[in-house]
C-alpha cells in the first residue's frame, strides 16, 4: 500500500473519545441514581436472596429440604432475570451505540487481515525473504510475550493486591468429570488452521486468516510476473477498507460514550473503583513493560520511538475503550504508514503481531488468576505459577478478535485447577462474563457447570438453555450433552429451557456480570 507524503490534518479524534468517556460516566452516574434507581435496588435485593439461598444449599443434607431451597432458588433467579432484562432495555439505546461501533470494526478485521498480508507477503518477493523476517518477527514476539508474562508474574507477587481479601473457600464438589479436550493440542491446532477460509472470516477466526493469508501471499509471489494483477487489486481493496475505517472511526466517541454510560448505569460509580488497588498495580506493571518496550524501540530507531508513541496514541486510547485490539487494528496499520513503516512490512507483521504477540492480555490474565489465589489463599509454588505462564502462553492466542475472550481463558484456569487449586464458583462468574457476550465455549461450559451443580446449584433449565445457546453455530461436543440432558428433563422444564435460549440475549461490555444468574 502507498501513502503519500502530504501533510496530514492534526485529529481531534482522541480528545474526543476522552470527551466522550468522561461524558458517559457523569451521565451513568445521574442515570444509576435518578432513572435505574429502583430495578438496581430490586437487582440487589434479589441477588442477596439468591445467595442466601445458595449458602443454605451448601449446608443442607435434608433431600426435602434441599428440593424446597431449589424452588425458591429458581424463582428468585427468574425474577432477577426479568429485573434484569429491563433494567438493560431502559439503557440499550446506549449499548447500541457502542454495538454497532463494534459491528462495523468487526465487519473491516477480516478483510484487512487477508487483504493487507496477501499483500505484504507477495512484496516481500520469495519464500527466503518472508522466512527471514518472519522468523525475526516471530523471535521477537515470543520474547515479548515471554517477558510479559513473566514481569506480570513478578509484580503480582510483589504487590500481592489480592491478600488483602481474604475470602474463604467455598464448599465444592473434590471431582468433576470433564471432558478437557476444549483445550487440547488437537482443538488447538484445529483453531489454527483453517477448513474453509470463508467460515473463518465469517467468525473473524484471525489465526486462520492468517495461516491462508500468508499461503495466498506467497503462492502470489511465486507467480512472478503474473501476480502482480492480483497484488494490485488487494492492494487497491486494502485502501478501500482503510478509507471505510476513517469513517467507522469518526463513531468512537460515541461507542465510547454509549458504552461508559450503560456500564456506569446499571453497575454505579462504584464500579468505577472497584479493585481500584488490582487495577492500578496492574497499570503500574503494564507501564512498566511499556517501558520496557519502548527502551527496545529505542535502541533500534533511537528518539523516533517517541514519535512512534505520539503517533499511535488514538488507536491507544480507543482499544483501552473498547476492551478490544481489534478496534485499533486498522487504524493501527494506518498510522503506522504515515510514520513512514514499509507497506509490505506492515502489512506483514502487523496481523502477525494481532493474533500472536498479546503482551497486555497475557499479563492480565497473569495479574488476575494470582490476584484471585491470593485473595483465596490458595498457595502457588513457583513452579505451579511457571506452569500457569506455559497455558496462559498458548491459550491467549486469537484473544484479540474477540472483547473479553481473555475470561474464558481465566475461566478455564480456575475450572480446571491449572496452576491451583480448582475453584468453579470463580470459574461460574469468569464464563458468565464471556456467555452474556455470546462466546460459545463459555455457554457450553456453563451448561456442563449447571448441569453437575458445581460452582452453581443443580440446574437443568438453565444447564439446557446454555448448551443451546452454546451448540446454536453447528454440531460440537456440547450438542451431545445438550440431547442427553434433554432425554433426562421433563416437557415443562424442556419447555421453559427453550423460552430462555429463544428470548436471552447478548450483553456486550458488560463489565460486571450477576454472580448467580446471567
Amino acid at each position: 500500500m502507498e501513502h503519500t507524503n502530504t501533510p496530514q490534518k492534526k485529529t481531534r479524534l482522541p480528545l474526543y473519545i476522552l470527551v466522550g468517556l468522561f461524558a458517559g460516566v457523569l451521565l451513568g452516574i445521574v442515570l444509576h441514581t435518578n432513572y435505574l434507581a429502583d430495578d438496581n435496588t430490586a437487582l440487589q435485593t434479589f441477588e442477596r436472596g439468591v445467595q442466601k439461598i445458595t449458602n443454605q444449599l451448601s449446608r443442607e443434607s435434608d433431600h426435602h429440604a434441599r428440593l424446597l431451597l431449589e424452588q425458591q432458588h429458581k424463582d428468585l433467579s427468574q425474577q432477577h432475570t426479568a429485573a434484569l432484562a429491563t433494567r438493560d432495555k431502559k439503557v440499550e439505546p446506549f449499548s447500541l451505540l457502542a454495538d454497532i461501533f463494534l459491528r462495523l470494526i468487526k465487519m473491516i478485521v477480516a478483510p484487512l487481515v487477508f487483504t493487507t498480508l496477501v499483500v505484504g507477503v507477495a512484496k516481500l518477493g520469495d519464500i527466503s525473504s518472508v522466512g527471514r523476517i518472519g522468523g525475526k518477527t516471530l523471535a521477537w514476539f515470543l520474547s515479548a510475550s515471554l517477558m510479559s508474562l513473566l514481569l506480570g508474574m513478578i509484580m503480582v507477587n510483589i504487590f500481592k493486591p489480592g491478600d488483602a481479601m481474604n475470602l474463604p473457600l467455598p464448599d465444592l464438589h473434590e471431582h468433576l468429570d470433564i471432558e478437557r479436550g476444549d483445550f487440547s493440542l488437537k482443538n488447538f491446532l484445529y483453531h489454527v488452521f483453517p477448513s474453509s477460509v470463508i467460515d473463518a472470516m465469517a467468525k473473524n477466526e484471525i489465526l486462520q486468516i492468517v495461516v491462508f493469508s500468508l499461503l495466498f501471499g506467497v503462492a502470489t509471489a511465486a507467480l512472478g510476473e503474473r501476480g502482480h494483477v492480483i497484488i494490485h487489486f488487494f492492494d487497491t481493496v486494502a485502501q478501500v477498507i482503510l478509507k471505510i475505517t476513517g469513517y467507522v472511526m469518526n463513531l468512537a466517541p460515541l461507542a465510547v460514550f454509549g458504552a461508559m454510560t450503560a456500564i456506569v448505569a446499571k453497575q454505579g460509580p462504584g464500579i468505577i473503583h472497584t479493585y481500584l488497588t488490582f487495577i492500578s498495580e496492574f497499570y503500574v506493571s503494564l507501564f512498566l513493560l511499556w517501558s520496557l518496550l519502548i527502551l527496545g524501540g529505542f535502541c533500534i530507531i533511537g528518539t523516533r520511538v517517541l514519535s512512534l508513541m505520539r503517533q499511535v496514541k488514538e488507536p491507544i486510547l480507543l482499544a483501552f475503550s473498547t476492551s478490544s485490539s481489534e478496534a485499533a487494528f486498522p487504524k493501527t496499520m494506518e498510522e503506522l504508514g504515515k510514520f513512514g513503516c514499509k507497506d509490505n512490512v506492515v502489512s506483514f507483521v502487523l496481523p502477525l503481531g494481532y493474533s500472536f504477540n498479546l503482551d497486555g492480555s497475557m499479563m492480565y490474565m497473569t495479574f488476575a488468576v494470582l490476584f484471585i489465589a491470593q485473595a483465596y489463599g490458595i498457595d502457588m509454588p513457583l513452579a505451579d505459577q511457571l506452569l500457569m505462564l506455559l497455558v496462559l502462553l498458548f491459550t491467549s492466542k486469537g484473544v484479540a478478535g474477540v472483547p473479553r475472550l481473555a475470561q474464558v481463558n481465566l475461566a478455564s484456569l480456575c475450572d480446571y485447577g491449572r496452576g491451583g487449586s480448582q475453584d468453579f464458583r470463580m470459574a461460574v462468574r469468569w464464563y458468565l462474563r464471556a456467555a452474556n457476550q455470546g462466546n460459545d465455549l463459555a455457554q457450553q461450559r456453563l451448561g456442563l457447570l449447571y448441569e453437575r451443580g458445581d460452582g452453581v446449584p443443580k440446574d437443568f433449565v438453565q444447564a439446557y438453555m446454555w448448551y443451546k445457546l452454546g451448540t446454536a453455530k453447528g454440531v460440537t461436543p456440547g450438542a451431545i450433552r445438550r440431547d442427553d440432558l434433554a432425554s433426562r428433563m421433563t416437557s415443562d422444564q424442556l419447555a421453559a429451557a427453550k423460552k430462555l435460549a429463544r428470548e436471552w440475549q447478548p450483553k456486550p461490555l458488560e463489565s460486571r456480570p450477576s454472580q448467580t444468574r446471567p
